[in-house]
């Protein structure tokens, strides 16, 4: 199996394949934590006392991983349709599904940051 060569980062580290540099981490750290200081809390965003009731009892009720071939335990209760604040669709039961944390975390987040299709 061929391996790839490695690569000049733009910081001008020479970087092995399938690396990141340390520049590039830095670089994501310093971005996320800037995002984060401009987020609301969870609790400003809804996610409260009785978002944790509602979300015990509906993983009771939806035990398994909802994301096709996954059959893990749900961990998480995820928005179907983002609910960007709308507190009517934050609370339909309908638009929630479990999820476990791989799918959650890593495929669900992926697909809410594609551009919506027209």
């Amino acid at each position: 199996m061929p391996v790839a060569p490695p690569h000049l980062c733009s910081c001008g580290n020479i970087v092995a394949s399938g690396q990141r540099c340390s520049c590039q981490i830095a670089g994501d750290r310093a971005r996320k934590a800037r995002h984060d200081r401009r987020r609301p809390s969870a609790r400003e965003r809804g996610y409260n006392h009785e978002w944790r009731k509602a979300r015990a009892a509906y993983l009771i009720t939806h035990p398994h991983c909802t994301h096709p071939g996954c059959n893990a335990a749900a961990t998480h209760v995820d928005h179907v349709t983002p609910h960007k604040g709308d507190d009517a669709l934050f609370w339909d039961g309908s638009n929630w599904q479990g999820l476990c944390a791989h799918h959650h975390n890593s495929t669900k987040q992926r697909e809410e940051r594609k551009p919506v299709q027209p």
